[in-house]
């Protein structure tokens, strides 16, 4: 993991997973909400793998014209066997005012799908770097979003594990509080595995329809309403209510 400008690497409970996130003397708000954006790069999205990453770049761009842009610190991950450890952070939680999405390199597939692993990196780091924050009386919720063309076929955690970290974020044991949300993109063949991987981890599962170019458009502006509503949930020790059911 390479680190950037005032970045600290932090470990995920007692697991072997990583994470990097902006040291907290660095930052200049009180209250933020933590987003994690986990991209599919395996083998089967190839072929519409510059579309996805348009999404993604669309996505952030939108999160940095909100009115709640100052209060959002996002960490943006791949997943697939072919990367090492099956996760590579593009970057950690950092400040919105410090990430170029336009530089964000070229999608490259390969492998298959560590999908627990990645929901699993998402939710974790985000509770461990929530606590962090409200152990320094920060306030702090998150948002996370797993995007996927396929289900899990190769991971060393399993949905039970990832069930437990997202309920220490409902409980409000590790942070005021989390949404998970699967996407699934071209993904209508494993639409049962998908929504079986949802009630099995507690987060839900939304299923964005083709990959095509108006389809991502519609998925990156879900994805930056809901980090706006749940930013603006902040404060009241309960999640977003307003984030839509569909794309």
């Amino acid at each position: 993991m390479r680190l950037g400008k005032n970045m600290e690497q932090n470990t995920i409970g007692g697991t072997a997973f990583k994470f990097s996130a902006i040291g907290l003397e660095h930052l200049a708000a009180t209250e933020y909400t933590l987003v994690t954006i986990a991209v599919d790069v395996t083998g089967s999205v190839s072929g519409f793998e510059s579309e996805l990453r348009k999404c993604l770049v669309t996505a952030v761009e939108s999160c940095k014209k909100s009115p709640r842009s100052n209060n959002l610190l996002l960490r943006v991950i791949l997943f697939s066997t072919s990367l090492p450890g099956g996760i590579e952070e593009v970057h950690g939680f950092k400040p919105l005012s410090e990430i170029d999405p336009n530089a964000y390199p070229n999608l490259v597939p390969g492998g298959m799908t560590p999908l627990c692993d990645a929901a699993f990196s998402a939710v974790g780091a985000t509770n461990e770097y929530g606590k962090d924050l409200m152990d320094q009386d920060y306030l702090a919720n998150g948002i996370v979003f797993v995007i996927t063309d396929g289900c899990d076929n190769d991971s060393k955690t399993t949905a039970d594990m990832v069930k437990m970290e997202i309920e220490k974020g409902v409980k409000g044991e590790t942070i005021e509080s989390i949404i998970g949300i699967v996407i699934g993109v071209n993904a209508k063949q494993y639409k049962q595995e998908l929504q079986d991987f949802s009630d099995g981890t507690s987060m839900r599962y939304l299923d964005a329809g083709d990959a095509t170019p108006q389809k991502l458009a519609k998925l990156a502006d879900f994805v930056s309403k809901s980090v706006s509503s749940q930013s603006q949930a902040m404060g009241t020790g309960g999640p977003s209510q307003n984030i839509s059911a569909t794309i």
